[in-house]
């Protein structure tokens, strides 16, 4: 036990090291430009996972990016382990606020900065690398394990539901291990047990047949813009909830246990203000802060636009306006059902002088994970190892849509064992890891296989 702890704090600048070249590969999966570069990170991952040890590890094509597989199924009578992750990122300019080339990653205040640090190659390499260490401190492993990582996360994963299908029997394990997420900090690790779900769509409104003269026409058009906006705008209530009839219908009420639990990882609204940068915090009245996130299903305005938006002026009346909109969702709600509530809801409030179209772009279920499962208390074991403080257990505002294809899947446990921070800036400038996040990491990845290998493969799978 103390050997591969020594081994990964003698490691500590070669994985460093390491983790850079990783990150200035720019494998921005939703931008064709840069196809040849998540080419390249997916035969980086594959590269590291041989070096790891793992054996029959291939790139496997899809209809657009290649999934990364690998495996080692040398523990005959363990529980096998299923780890998930992601190789593809969000893009990222200079202009959009980086203090550095996000794709030249660079070392400030004990933080690694680069595109992807932490969602997800950081937490990628750390898994990997917590299979290497644990095979070179003793030749072997104390389960088996399967990796599977893939190059389309950032763009909703529309190939994965299918690839699992594809390889149902092939993937099948004791427990899933996902680490794409937060921790509380690192004094305090977290566990994250609820993910939302997501439906995402473009909403347009059209009115003339091409943009017009405001000078001739204002007064006499319903314009586009205005219409959009004043569709959205009553899509809340003043309270801050979702004015959608139905939209609430199958939201779980918060147990008096459940909001005190969730009480103890809440946040101040001055740390709020720290972490957006925000006036003053805004939502669905009677909630916290963290329930809002966590526990409440949300409707967004994602991005607006239409008419003119260049320099100086331009009286345009615009024939269009375009906005992309998501709601978060929370356990029990589906997806498709949401999508066709605010379709309806659109229908009411659209008036007569436009027209409007609403186009889908993606669904994602939400996930609720027992927290009283035997693989649970394997990964309460291992933080407690390797950040030496009992987790808490939260519930996360964003959404992984893969977790409840697992779930629905394989019936078994799925872990969300992560180390980023809340302050990591994921899909913004200025991402980053921070290294202790890194090496702590590493030792955490490690003792959770350990930890699972003590148990029976039929005990791990309950739920």
């Amino acid at each position: 036990m103390t050997e591969i702890h020594a081994l990964i704090d003698a490691n500590r600048e070669q994985f460093l090291e390491e983790l850079k070249e990783y990150l200035r590969i720019p494998s921005i999966s939703t931008l064709s430009e840069h196809n040849a570069d998540v080419q390249r990170a997916a035969a980086w991952t594959a590269e590291q996972l041989r070096a790891a040890g793992l054996t029959h590890v291939q790139i496997m094509p899809t209809a657009r990016h290649p999934v990364v597989y690998g495996e080692w199924l040398g523990a005959p009578g363990k529980p096998t382990v299923l780890i998930y992750g992601h190789y593809d990122v969000q893009p990222a300019e200079l202009a959009a606020g980086w203090l550095s080339d996000p794709f030249a990653p660079e070392v400030r205040d004990g933080n690694l900065y680069a595109r992807g640090a932490s969602d997800d190659k950081g937490q990628v390499y750390v898994n990997i690398k917590a299979v290497q260490m644990l095979m070179q401190a003793s030749g072997a492993l104390p389960v088996n394990v399967k990796f599977l990582i893939e190059g389309e996360e950032e763009i909703g994963s529309p190939n994965l539901d299918g690839f699992i299908a594809a390889h149902q029997e092939w993937l099948r394990a004791d427990v899933v291990v996902i680490s794409d997420t937060a921790i509380q900090s690192l004094q305090q690790p977290s566990i994250v047990y609820g993910l939302r779900g997501l439906v995402y769509f473009e909403l347009e409104v059209r009115g003339p047949e091409r943009d017009l003269h405001s000078g001739g026409f204002g007064g006499t058009v319903h314009n586009p813009a205005q219409a959009l906006c004043e569709i959205i705008a009553a899509l809340h209530q003043p309270d801050g909830s979702v004015a959608v009839p139905g939209f609430y219908d199958k939201v779980r009420p918060l147990s008096a246990e459940e909001r005190a639990a969730i009480a103890k990882t809440d946040i101040s609204e001055a740390e709020w203000r720290r972490l957006t940068g925000a006036p003053q915090p805004w939502g669905e009245a009677g909630y916290t802060l963290r329930e809002r996130v966590g526990a409440r299903p949300t409707l967004e305005v994602n991005g607006i636009w239409g008419g003119f938006t260049g320099e100086g002026s331009k009286t345009v009346l615009p024939a269009k306006a375009t906005a992309k909109i998501s709601c978060r969702l929370v356990p029990d709600q589906d997806p498709h059902e949401i999508e066709a509530l605010i379709r309806a809801q659109i229908a009411r409030l659209a008036p007569p002088t436009v027209t409007w179209e609403m186009r889908a772009l993606n669904h994602g279920y939400p996930a609720l994970v027992p927290i009283d499962s035997l693989a649970m208390e394997c990964a309460v074991r291992a933080y407690e190892r390797g950040f030496g403080a009992r987790p808490l257990f939260l519930r996360e505002g964003g959404s992984i849509p893969v977790v409840a294809t697992f779930m629905q899947t394989y019936r078994v446990p799925v872990l969300l064992v992560g180390y980023g921070l809340p302050d990591d800036g994921a899909h913004g400038p200025n991402e980053k890891f921070a290294l202790e996040c890194l090496y702590r990491g590493v030792h955490t990845a490690a003792a959770l296989l350990e930890e699972l290998g003590k148990r029976s493969p039929e005990a791990l799978r309950s739920l």
